[in-house]
């Protein structure tokens, strides 16, 4: 199991403890597993546990362009290519200097369906990023028109400024942005960002350059698109839910539920929804993609495999 863990770590170095519980326990089955306080003690042990996340926020909204409304207060989603959130995050280099991930996610997925990392803050690099998404958008849908779709980020000046409104506005994507200058109203895009900090780069530390930056960082979203579950898609993986149609489950903690029964019920709930989907994922993903996919596995075999590889 501790080698499950490491494993997994390699991939994911800043992964949180609780993910890994869950990974672990859909992976080998519920027999097999301890609690999940059992988990933590075992990982302090062996000094697993992570350090404190620390976080800066940094936006240029004082410029001359258009701010546009915030569009998608109260919006219900129920399918991908309905929303997509960006934002831009620093990543610190070893030598004191940053460089710059321009992210878009689709918010219905979470799945990051276009990056750039770049060492400027130009719109160039942000435009890039965008041109990704539209691509993969539209060979999803077949159609270049893709009305419907909010881009929603929040007031920086790449998001404002002439070029990036006009790439939207010819594919038909509707602009959305944050208002008062709050974080919270662009909270999709902000955490993920978050993660790719803390958990690409944990325990390296800072990266040695720009390059070895990219490298690491392909790989980590290659993961988290393919292999890494969200609670807030019901523990199912971006590459599965982005096929999907409905509104997500969202596996959050309810107060008024003892901790044991909330747990046993997300499990319950991930292992039924995981032998749904997983032949789905795999039909629909190329060759190159098909691994195992955390969050919609073949429960059963993988259960069994690996509780009588651990045994051995």
């Amino acid at each position: 199991m501790l080698d499950a863990v490491r494993d997994i770590r390699i991939e994911d170095p800043g992964i949180g403890c609780y993910k890994l519980w869950i990974m672990l326990t859909v992976l080998f089955g519920a027999g097999f597993m301890p609690g999940r306080d059992s988990f933590y003690a075992l990982l302090r042990q062996h000094r697993l546990m992570l350090p404190a996340r620390k976080t800066r926020h940094t936006t240029n909204s004082n410029h001359r362009y258009h701010k546009w409304k915030n569009l998608i207060k109260g919006l219900t989603l129920t399918s991908a290519n309905q929303l997509w959130v960006s934002d831009i995050t620093y990543i610190p280099l070893a030598n004191g200097e940053v460089c710059y991930l321009h992210l878009i996610t689709d918010a219905y997925s979470h799945k990051i369906v276009g990056w750039v990392l770049a060492d400027t803050l130009r719109v160039s690099a942000t435009i890039n990023a965008l041109q990704q998404a539209i691509e993969q958008a539209v060979e999803m849908t077949g159609d270049e028109n893709l009305t419907g779709l909010i881009h929603h980020s929040d007031r920086g000046v790449q998001y404002c400024c002439d070029p990036y409104v006009a790439l939207l506005q010819k594919h038909g994507i509707a602009i959305s942005m944050t208002e008062d200058y709050k974080p919270t109203d662009n909270a999709v895009a902000e955490r993920i960002n978050g993660i790719i900090k803390a958990e690409s780069s944990h325990p390296r530390g800072r990266f040695n350059d720009i390059g070895h930056a990219r490298n690491v960082i392909a790989r980590y979203i290659h993961f988290y698109n393919h292999r890494r579950p969200h609670m807030s898609i019901g523990y199912k993986i971006p590459a599965v839910a982005h096929l999907e149609k409905g509104i997500q489950k969202k596996m959050w903690k309810k107060k008024n539920i003892l901790p044991q029964v909330a747990i046993k019920r997300r499990m319950q709930y991930l292992c039924k929804a995981g032998q749904q989907v997983r032949a789905k994922a795999q039909d629909s993903a190329p060759d190159k993609d098909r691994m195992p996919l955390l969050g919609a596995p073949s429960l059963a075999g993988q259960a069994s495999t690996g509780s009588a590889n651990a045994a051995g």
